[in-house]
């Protein structure tokens, strides 16, 4: 069987469409470890790189931790969590945000430092308080470029959540994992399509996002 009957043939069974192996289970499972990640990255890179941004200190040990933390293999930092803390949540939360941090935290880092200083010079002139001139002068204009790191750590995010499936949880990769442990190959071809799909939706997702939250003004520049 080549690769399309697989994904027809994984489709088409409904058995993949109800119960605790169903894709929509899966899917949601997958969905929860993805936003929780990401909203846990998010929680550490915006503020960092919106402050260090808005200085202009730190953009050196910046890019160390960030060179640093992708280097580290996310299925290596998770096998080695679980033997430090065992199985759970938390070990599959841990090596995902460290991957999704370093692209929120430069990218963050550089659009605000990317903004002209003109307006940020005027306000200041003005007497504007440093916080309102972060989020009212520079946030506005760094909005795309910030919405751009939030998407890539979100896609990453979305494609190493399998890695969930390694220590006993649910998501996609249980598909993957459970179909190279029975070597039933249209299973782990149709958990890894559902990957790719969710994938190509957080870009249509972040896309409509920029659309919505950024001003015409600024797309156009």
């Amino acid at each position: 069987m080549n690769v399309l009957n697989f994904v027809s043939a994984f489709f088409s069974d409904s058995a993949h469409w109800h119960g605790y192996d169903g894709i929509p289970q899966r899917l949601l499972e997958h969905l929860q470890y993805s936003l929780l990640a990401l909203a846990l990255a998010a929680a550490i890179g915006l503020p960092v790189g919106l402050l260090t941004g808005h200085t202009g200190r730190g953009g050196n040990a910046l890019a160390f931790i960030a060179t640093a933390a992708r280097a580290l293999p996310s299925f290596g930092l998770l096998v080695l969590i679980v033997i430090v803390m065992g199985f759970g949540l938390l070990p599959v939360m841990i090596p995902l945000v460290v991957l999704a941090v370093p692209p929120i935290l430069v990218t963050t880092y550089e659009a605000v430092r990317s903004v002209d200083p003109s307006p940020v010079d005027a306000a200041r002139g003005m007497g504007m308080h440093e916080s309102r001139i972060l989020f009212q002068v520079e946030l506005p204009v760094a909005l795309p470029l910030i919405l751009s790191g939030l998407r890539s750590a979100a896609i990453q995010i979305v494609s190493t959540a399998t890695i969930a499936a390694y220590v006993s949880l649910g998501g996609l990769g249980r598909y993957i994992v459970d179909g190279l442990y029975q070597r039933n190959y249209e299973k782990v071809v149709g958990g890894a399509t559902l990957v790719a799909v969710l994938a190509l939706v957080t870009l249509a997702v972040f896309w409509a996002a920029g659309r919505l939250a950024v001003s015409p003004g600024v797309r156009r520049r």
